[in-house]
């Protein structure tokens, strides 16, 4: 395959830190940068990239063919509707959006558009959590009754990457708090596990420990269409060298339980647990593959062979923000 030429837009710690060593990795190439600030820029000329303060001149580099939208998310509708006029096929970070009204219109434009969109679930590309689907695909778990989530960090105020501010916490930049950020992970990733997305969702919300006006934390139960329950724990007031981050599928015939799966990074662990007779085994999957260029590799192949672009869902995505906002009580 013909190595994509990638752009992106705002080059945070997450561009920075992740989608650019994937881009790399997966074969590919950084040919541009679109950030306003000087320091983001300098770092991306850094990697080779040419750099833009503004969408229109990084709109206009011809070996741009996909960009990755990494903006804080109440800037993620005006990237992607002006990417979708001209005809670039989109990564956007989740959330879609910080409003639902953005989402909305975001898929508009993709449509109208005709290009090619995803959202970043990065946790569908992690191979621990392949394995699992391949398992429940194949009935090796039996009935699934329910999937329970936790995925927690610690936040504080004062956190910040790249010397950038922490937008997450506003909550007119980020659109929420804990929930928005980390939620939307394990909604996606219960769809991509059981191959059917959660139908009925409500949560509760805590700003408990952080002194900040978002929320920061939350406990979402929900249903799928077959039945299926889900819960899900999400935290930005959990001390990182706690265990908070874990996946539980539970069946008829056993359960699977990922530790340290969910985030950015590879590794973690994967256990089989056999619901005939307590026996345990170690599940093996590839603990080198970085989930952020196994997600580069899909999208530029899924770019390059449109057949694969099945995998991508601009209207199931603006589901799990639907879903998001009926967390919220919005909608």
């Amino acid at each position: 395959m013909a190595p994509v030429g990638w752009g992106i837009v705002g080059y945070g710690w997450v561009a920075r830190d992740y989608m650019a060593p994937g881009i790399r990795e997966a074969g590919h190439r950084l040919v541009a940068v679109c950030d306003p600030n000087p320091a983001c820029r300098e770092a991306a000329a850094a990697e080779g990239a040419r750099t833009y303060p503004g969408l229109a001149a990084f709109l206009a580099d011809p070996e741009v063919e996909a960009v990755y939208v990494a903006t804080p998310n109440h800037l993620h509708r005006e990237a992607v509707e002006a990417l979708a006029r001209a005809g670039k096929a989109v990564l956007c970070e989740k959330p879609m959006a910080a409003a639902l009204s953005d989402a909305e219109a975001m898929v508009h434009a993709v449509e109208a558009g005709s290009i090619f969109y995803g959202t970043a679930f990065d946790q569908r590309h992690h191979p621990a959590h392949r394995a699992i689907r391949e398992r429940v695909a194949s009935g090796a778990l039996g009935t699934v009754t329910t999937v329970r989530i936790v995925y927690a960090c610690w936040l504080g105020r004062d956190w910040s990457a790249a010397g950038q501010p922490n937008w997450r916490i506003d909550s007119v930049q980020a659109g929420g708090g804990a929930l928005i950020d980390l939620a939307p992970h394990g909604i996606d990733l219960i769809d991509f596990l059981l191959g059917e997305p959660l139908t009925d969702i409500t949560a509760l919300t805590q700003s408990r420990v952080q002194d900040y006006a978002v929320d920061d934390g939350a406990l979402l139960i929900g249903r799928t269409g077959t039945g299926a329950l889900a819960s899900l724990h999400v935290a930005y007031n959990c001390p990182d060298a706690l265990p908070r981050r874990r996946l539980e599928i539970v069946g008829t015939k056993g359960m699977l339980v990922a530790e340290n799966t969910m985030g950015q990074t590879p590794g973690g662990t994967l256990t089989f647990h056999d619901g005939a007779t307590g026996r345990t085994e170690p599940v093996p999957f590839d603990g080198e593959a970085s989930p952020f260029t196994e997600q580069v590799r899909a999208f530029g192949s899924a770019l390059r062979n449109p057949s694969e672009r099945v995998a991508y869902s601009a209207a199931r995505d603006l589901h799990t923000m639907r879903l998001v906002a009926r967390a919220y009580g919005q909608g």
